[in-house]
């Protein structure tokens, strides 16, 4: 029979809650004129303890914030881009606006929708689409992630690091290229386990269970530290490393040793990197809705801007501050440029 982490099941409720307040209590009637604010997650939906969840933090705040409506949909486990279409016309046709599509994934049917419906502000997280009404909310990943690959390179005793990806995307390749570069600079003498959930599909962001079996396997192997780019997945890995003593796991997205989800696991948790996606949701609602100048084009948070940082939560890493923040200071004043994919 196949094994469901406890993760898994809270993360499938609480997804399945959201949705059905979201989509009988606060969606407007189909048809109407400014319904309110469309959010269309990858998938895991919110409760992935990752990604979607920090995308929902902005756009629970716009609701709170501009006092309206919206409604959320997420992508199921083989949606074809034909899916995705349709949801993202769902909202559109229904009056929503603006609309957000959370993650890579949605690029070729955002693209689609952004052509039929003009007249609706769009925006999508971590790609590029190019056209007049949409806004391509992008972060520096691998520049957050080269001083997880410091703290890596600091913390290890071992001298053995892994780095575990949702897939094999360009994406999630520049958190495990900054990560490399950020462990290797650093530390010369250790060495990094890269391995993917699942390698060319989306499906890798929402198995907590294989991304638990992963990192177990690379704690067999004497790794102590794992930075998971994987969404869901990555609450599997985090989960496999506090039940073994000594190792610690780099969280992702959002702070997730502050995860009410993650809770118990928290003192295993060493940092986490984060990318504002919250942020830069919420940047992009306040601009359709109230600033009444939508953005668009690309929108970069990097690490100047304060797109991406590291987080001193649980205080594991207070004792290498000043080297992190000297790594920082590098960045930012263009002395070390950072690897945008990784290199086997």
């Amino acid at each position: 029979m196949r094994r469901v982490s406890t993760i898994a099941v809270a993360g499938i409720a609480t997804a399945a809650l959201a949705f059905s307040v979201t989509a009988c209590g606060s969606s407007s009637e189909e048809g109407s004129k400014d319904a309110g604010i469309g959010l269309a997650y990858d998938v895991g939906g919110r409760g992935d303890h990752s990604f979607n969840d920090s995308a929902a933090k902005g756009y629970d705040k716009a609701l709170k914030d501009f006092d309206v409506k919206g409604k959320e949909l997420t992508a199921k486990d083989g949606d074809t881009d034909a899916d995705r279409y349709d949801k993202l016309a769902s909202l559109a046709e229904a009056g929503y606006n603006p609309v957000v599509g959370v993650g890579y994934a949605w690029t070729p049917s955002l693209t689609k929708a952004a052509k039929k419906y003009k007249d609706t502000d769009f925006a999508i997280v971590d790609s590029v689409v190019e056209a007049k009404n949409v806004a391509s909310l992008v972060s520096a990943e691998h520049e957050g992630s080269y001083l997880a690959g410091v703290a890596a390179g600091l913390k290890t005793k071992s001298n053995k690091v892994g780095f575990i990806g949702g897939t094999d995307s360009a994406l999630i390749k520049k958190f495990a290229g900054g990560f490399q570069q950020g462990l290797k600079d650093t530390n010369p003498k250790a060495s990094l386990d890269v391995q993917w959930v699942q390698v060319g599909s989306p499906k890798g962001f929402g198995m907590p269970d294989r991304g638990k079996d992963i990192a177990e396997g690379m704690l067999s192997n004497k790794v102590d530290v794992i930075f998971s780019a994987a969404g869901g997945s990555g609450a599997g890995a985090i989960e496999a490393t506090a039940g073994k003593k000594g190792t610690w796991s780099i969280g992702v997205d959002g702070d997730q040793y502050y995860d009410k989800g993650l809770a118990q696991y928290k003192n295993s948790i060493l940092t986490s990197m984060v990318k504002t996606v919250d942020g830069s949701v919420y940047d992009f609602i306040k601009s359709v809705i109230k600033d009444k100048k939508p953005e668009s084009g690309v929108q970069s948070y990097d690490l100047k801007r304060g797109g991406v940082s590291l987080s001193y939560s649980g205080g594991f890493i207070n004792d290498i501050k000043p080297k992190i923040e000297a790594a920082k200071k590098k960045i930012v004043d263009g002395q070390i440029k950072v690897n945008d994919t990784y290199k086997d």
